[in-house]
């Protein structure tokens, strides 16, 4: 480039050259000349130093003037700063490097003027003129065009010096004719001349020639060894690794390059100074130097946190050892196979991101990390081993939790991790710090990991309802071990007692069964799981299949009643099993498709857990059948379906079922293909009727009634409006779901897929059959539905309008209030209601009656919030008795089953509004819980005993006798004359929870009361009933929920007990699960599986998360009392591992206050969801540092600990929250939010950095808290920082900085992004870090 002047400057740059070139012709000395130019230049007003003077001198010698004088004015000129050393070197690197091999000496001489210059940053970025010194060297060597950068960015210094090894490498790589086998043929800077002057070496006589290729070869030598120092040196190497850091493709280049040269140069292994080896190695140093000073930022409790390991501990699986830094994964795992709730999101996405944050926060290797998710989830099975009955059975949604959903979860983060290493091939990117493992890593700390399971036997029993299953596992490793090749046919049918050698599984062999089937083990894993006792030889040779099962079918065997029995009853072992049904399902005749479809929604739905998400993507697709080619007319194809539809929908109705299909993330899929069935089915009038093979009569009024059922259970229809008004903030995201939502999630789900690299891994799992393409649908699609849910708005906000006489409407009306009444002995009573307008009922008979009837659906619903106003009233005015109305609402809900829906939605906002008369529970009108209440209450109270709760007396006199809503107490009678069988349970599962949620936002007792009137006529279900019964406690009682809160957190640390290792931990705050496990009956429930139960009864969250920092801190000063006696906190002294008075008692300390922030973390997390997250960390905690606390002087002679201890635990209780919600990795569904909420928390961390905010707590709580949240940061969620504002990071860093803390100012600079680049590496050049 020219040299830059004005005009009148031609003058001054004329004379400033005229005087170069006669000091040289004269040989005048260097620092005569340099004295004489500084005079001239300072008496003209240039600055100094000059980028235009570094121009001239530069243009002077290259290549008229290529002579030593002028080489020695240069240098003197940048001895004495008249010259900007590293735009001269810049400028030097353009012209010399391409021209290196004619003009040897030049290049000699600019390595050596680079190995003067290129390590003094200082005077660089503090000199006056740094940004346009900057702004130069970028001009000269398009640093912002090759390296992307932006022209405002401040990252110039890191891409020069970069740039400068770079061309080092490439000019050494060509000078040894290696250039070309580089696999990146795109080179940056010319390493060759344009214009080779071929005549000038020509002239080169022979003795020249030799000294010549001398010295090119020592200059080839000199530039890798000087490649060396800058990998060396302390600034530069860490100024490298800034690039490393922000420009991985060109760092990967880089590293192909270097490696290519310590393969094949020869100069390198001539090299005097470094061994090939040492050269390689300083790359992978350049890698980790800052990440290893920014994990070991604040020594003194990361250095006690990251110690031990998971192993160690298997005999203490339930202590708060390290084991226990999984809890939050139990307590997911707990709350995810809640019956209560259906979620809308796959909770294999949920579980990965949880145990990818857990990983990196805990800082564990993944050994440790798949070891505690298997413990976890066998944790959560053997809590259900011998559960209480109840409507909510939960056994096999814990078996798919842990052989279906953690399996898919575990080779999910696998797949992740060798795709990335696929897609990296051979560079060695450096992924934001976090250490690469080589491929198959993972891989093998799962196989280790399950090896280990075997140490944890009282968690492998397995259940005794899939003792046979996992005999069969293990009869199959035995048979592989002997060298036996078997068919299915033999495991579906072979009994134990059969077997020559006892075979006795457990859920090891379920488990290592599963990642067989999903290819994350081969069959190697049979030889160490294979549990045999007896002889291989005594097993015979030729094994036959006894009775007809999946292998027959696949050998084409047609489907007998035997076989259809046995299909049903035993999952399919492998997806060509499953896809030979589907087949048949599609293809077959009429009965076939019947049987397929009953096969299907067998024993392959609930158990097939290696092949389960297919099994319910295949479903789903049933139920959107394709058009038939020969179909015609208006009416719809579904219709021709009707039968084939129905045995399918009440194959997948259970409650089983449905939890299934939710922990795979299936709901939405599963809502999209029951509106249209609902919507054609609601419109059809029921003239036909089909007879099943069972002979169970169905109609279009069956279908839709078990379609429309099915479709409000996917989402929160049912809970009072109270909840649905001030639910958006307060309530988790699960509870936001409507059918508008589940469908903007399905139709994501489907847009999306296929986009993502993990989506080709999940595509390889899913049959080759499911090639259906799907688009968006909406719900005004379907009009009839939306007409309906919007009544049911309606409903809900408020009452209902009057009817007109004559309309379809009052007519129908009239029809459904007979039909109501025909079993009762007074058709002929007038029912006048007072709101709907209706006329009284018709005398007209049964047939009539039945005729009127015959008409769509959807045309019964809308009249029947109607019908229930008018009956309801009737009840009121006593012309209906209590008995007659729940006979009525029972015939009207056998009718059309859908009508429950309306029944529950319209009694649910009539008991909100409170406009009813009470209902007397007297034995007389309405049932009496008399015979039970008193019962109820006492095991309440045995129930909540663990959490010191007190319970309202439930004691009812003659005076006071018990009393509900009118239509709570409705309700509750109508679902009491149910039968309890398979099916009635269809219908009760939709109606149960509306009546639960219901009854416990009543006043006190009215759940107690509905507990008692259900354990009269379901006494098996009597514990269950009183535990659901006690949720209603924390409902009105915030000091109840802060109670168990406190219970929860004194239960987790074992601050009950001196005693650490035995108490405190996963087992006593879940225990055993929940039911009668002692022979006194019902036992008080462990404080964690009680609040996973009531959490979402808790009105309003919003205040748990102040309770819980408040608890959290609470914990830490008796932790500090605990772990480190009284008296003798000042014996605490500094070694080279950090802190320690007594090394076990503060590291012991440490991890309980770990386990305290993740417990207090998971809590916030499953309470609020991520909306209570953001409200944590924006709200809560800024306000708790403000505010003024008395907690570190009520820790007496440990208040300086408990300061420090509390700072700690508040940062891992942030980020782990954070973590939690929204993930650590850079992409994910819920991370939108966190680049605002964590910005703007930094905001508020740098601003009480600057003093702008003035702080209320104690100085070294917020001291360890800062260094501690940024520090978990800068090591386990980098791209938190790189989401971050350059500005914040900055003020930060420059907050840092005053406390002395450099390293971690670095550290936050370092991964703040290409942004933050240029302000990192100014930092480590002034501190020389």
């Amino acid at each position: 480039m020219a040299v830059s002047v004005q005009p009148n400057e031609h003058t001054l740059w004329d004379t400033v050259l005229e005087m170069t070139k006669a000091a040289q012709e004269k040989n005048s000395d260097p620092l005569v000349w340099a004295v004489q130019l500084t005079a001239t230049l300072n008496s003209a007003g240039v600055s100094l130093p000059s980028t235009n003077l570094a121009y001239l001198l530069v243009s002077h010698i290259c290549w008229d003037n290529h002579v030593p004088i002028a080489w020695k004015f240069l240098e003197k000129a940048l001895t004495v700063r008249v010259v900007p050393p590293f735009l001269v070197l810049a400028l030097l690197s353009s012209r010399v490097i391409p021209n290196r091999q004619l003009h040897p000496a030049a290049y000699r001489l600019y390595m050596e003027l680079l190995k003067q210059q290129a390590f003094s940053f200082l005077s660089l970025v503090n000199g006056p003129n740094y940004s346009k010194i900057m702004k130069s060297i970028d001009e000269v060597l398009h640093l912002s065009q090759i390296f992307g950068l932006k022209v405002c960015e401040s990252g110039t210094l890191v891409a020069y010096v970069f740039s400068v090894v770079l061309q080092l490498l490439d000019a050494s790589l060509d000078d040894e004719s290696l250039l070309e086998l580089a696999p990146e043929k795109n080179f940056r800077w010319s390493s060759k001349p344009q214009d080779m002057e071929i005549d000038g070496l020509d002239s080169l006589n022979e003795k020249r020639t030799e000294h010549h290729e001398g010295l090119c070869k020592a200059n080839t030598t000199m530039a890798i060894e000087l490649i060396g120092e800058f990998l060396r040196n302390k600034v530069t190497s860490k100024i490298l690794y800034l690039a490393c850091q922000n420009m991985p493709s060109h760092w990967g280049g880089f590293v192909q390059r270097l490696k290519l040269l310590v393969m094949k140069s020869t100069a390198l292994r001539n090299s005097k100074h470094f061994t090939p080896e040492a050269l390689l190695q300083l790359t992978s140093d350049t890698h980790k130097v800052l990440s290893r000073e920014c994990k070991t930022t604040s020594k003194e409790v990361h250095a006690i946190m990251t110690s031990g390991s998971l192993i160690s501990s298997a005999s203490q699986c339930n202590g708060t050892t390290r084991s226990a830094l999984w809890l939050p994964i139990d307590l997911f795992l707990e709350d995810a196979i809640n019956g209560s709730q259906v979620a809308a999101y796959s909770s294999i996405e949920i579980l990965t991101g949880l145990v990818k944050a857990l990983q990196a926060v805990n800082g564990t290797s993944w050994l440790d990390t798949f070891l505690g998710l298997w413990i976890a989830a066998l944790r959560l099975v053997q809590r259900e081993r011998d559960p209480s009955e109840g409507p909510v059975p939960r056994l096999d949604s814990c078996l798919s939790m842990l052989l279906s959903i953690t399996t898919l979860a575990v080779a999910e983060i696998i797949e992740e991790d060798e795709s990335e290493l696929m897609e990296e091939t051979e560079h060695s990117l450096s992924n934001h710090g976090q250490e690469k493992h080589a491929p198959g890593e993972r891989r093998k700390d799962l196989v280790a990991s399950l090896q280990l399971l075997g140490d944890y036997e009282s968690l492998l029993t397995p259940p005794y309802s899939v003792r046979s299953i996992a005999n069969q596992a293990a009869a199959k490793a035995t048979m592989f071990v002997s060298g036996l090749t078997v068919g299915n046919g033999y495991y579906e049918s072979v009994s134990m007692n059969d077997l020559p050698i006892s075979c006795s599984g457990n859920m090891q062999h379920l488990i290592v069964e599963s990642c067989i089937a999903r290819n994350l083990l081969d069959t190697s894993a049979y030889l160490w799981s294979a549990n045999v006792n007896g002889r291989s030889n005594q097993i015979p040779r030729n094994v036959a299949t006894q009775t007809p099962g999946w292998s027959s079918l696949m050998k084409g065997s047609p489907l007998t009643p035997s076989l259809i029995n046995a299909l049903i009853a035993t999952p399919a072992s492998s997806l060509a099993e499953i896809e030979r049904i589907y087949e048949i399902a599609v293809n077959g005749s009429d009965d076939e498709k019947l049987s397929a479809a009953m096969i299907l929604c067998g024993a392959s739905l609930v158990r097939g857990w290696n092949i389960q998400e297919n099994t319910i993507l295949l479903i789903i697709k049933l139920l959107s059948p394709e058009v038939p080619a020969d179909h015609s007319g208006s009416e719809s194809h579904l219709i021709g379906y009707a039968p084939f539809l129905y045995v399918l929908l009440v194959g997948i109705s259970s409650v089983d079922c449905v939890q299934i299909l939710a922990l795979h993330g299936l709901v939405p899929l599963l809502a999209g293909a029951l509106m249209p069935i609902c919507e054609v089915f609601g419109s059809s009038v029921p003239n036909v009727s089909w007879t099943l093979p069972t002979g169970e009569e169905s109609s279009c009024h069956a279908v839709f009634s078990n379609a429309f059922t099915l479709l409000l259970r996917l989402w929160r229809f049912d809970h009072p409006p109270l909840e649905q008004v001030i639910g958006d903030m307060a309530a988790p995201v699960r509870s936001q779901l409507s059918p508008e939502y589940l469908l903007l999630v399905r139709n994501s789900m489907i847009t999306s897929f296929g986009k993502s690299p993990k989506d080709r891994f999940k595509t390889k799992r899913f049959s080759k059959i499911l090639t259906m393409s799907l688009g968006p649908i909406f719900l005004d699609s379907f009009p009839k539905l939306k007409f309906w849910y919007r009544q049911h708005q309606e409903c809900i906000a408020s009452t209902l309008s009057a009817l007109e006489h004559g309309t379809p409407v009052h007519q129908l009306v009239d029809a459904l209030l007979n039909l109501m009444l025909r079993k009762i002995n007074r058709s002929g009573t007038p029912l006048t209601p007072t709101t709907s307008g209706s006329t009284n009922s018709s005398g007209s008979g049964v047939e009539d009656v039945s005729s009127r009837l015959r008409v769509p659906a959807w045309d019964i619903l809308e009249a029947t919030p109607f019908v229930l106003d008018a009956a309801l009233t009737a009840c009121a005015h006593g012309r209906l008795s209590p008995r007659e109305l729940a006979t009525g609402l029972k015939e009207l809900a056998d009718f059309l089953p859908a009508t429950l829906a309306t029944i529950v939605s319209y009694y649910s906002a009539e008991v909100t509004r409170g406009i009813w008369k009470p209902a007397f529970m007297n034995g007389t009108d309405w049932p009496s819980p008399a015979a039970n209440l008193i019962s109820v209450e006492q095991q309440i109270k045995k129930i909540l005993a663990a959490t010191g709760v007190d319970v309202p007396s439930l004691a009812t006199g003659a005076s006071s006798p018990a009393t509900l809503p009118l239509p709570l107490a409705a309700l509750v009678s109508l679902t009491i004359t149910y039968k309890l069988d398979k099916a009635s349970e269809r219908f009760l599962v939709l109606v149960a929870p509306a009546l639960s949620a219901l009854a416990i936002s009543c006043p006190w007792p009215c759940m107690p009361i509905i507990a008692s009137l259900w354990a009269q006529k379901a006494r098996r279900w009597m514990d269950f009933l009183v535990f659901s019964a006690s949720r209603t406690v924390f409902h009105h009682s915030s000091d109840a929920v802060v109670q168990l809160l406190r219970s929860c957190f004194t239960s987790a640390l074992g601050l009950s007990s001196s005693n650490v290792c035995s108490n405190g931990g996963v087992g006593a705050l879940l225990g055993h699960g929940f039911g009668s496990h002692h022979s006194g009956g019902i036992s008080p429930v462990a404080p964690g599986i009680l609040f996973l139960r009531v959490h979402q009864s808790v009105r309003d969250v919003m205040f748990m998360k102040e309770e819980i920092v408040s608890l959290l801190m609470l914990s830490v000063r008796d932790i500090a009392s605990g772990g480190l006696p009284r008296g003798k906190s000042e014996k605490l002294k500094k070694t080279k591992y950090g802190l320690r008075y007594g090394q076990v008692s503060l590291a012991a300390a440490m991890m309980r206050v770990k386990i305290a922030a993740s417990l207090g973390a998971s809590l916030v997390w499953m309470s609020g969801g991520s909306s209570l997250v953001q409200s944590l960390i924006t709200e809560t905690l800024p306000s708790w540092f403000i505010s003024v606390h008395g907690l570190e002087q009520e820790g007496g002679e440990c208040g300086g600990m408990v300061a420090m201890l509390g700072g700690y635990a508040l940062a891992y209780f942030a980020v782990l929250s954070g973590s939690f919600a929204w993930g650590v990795e850079a992409e994910s569904r819920y991370s939108k939010r966190r680049p605002i909420v964590i910005g703007a928390h930094l905001e508020f961390l740098a601003s009480a950095l600057d003093g702008k905010i003035s702080l209320g707590c104690d100085g070294a709580t917020w001291r360890a808290y800062v260094s501690g949240f940024v520090s978990l940061m800068v090591a386990c969620t980098p791209t938190w920082m790189q989401e971050v504002n350059v500005d914040v990071l900055k003020r930060l860093s420059k907050g840092l900085r005053q406390w002395n803390e450099e390293e971690l100012a670095l550290a936050v600079l370092g991964i703040g992004g290409v942004g933050a680049m240029g302000a990192a590496a100014e930092l480590i050049v002034e501190c020389g870090i």
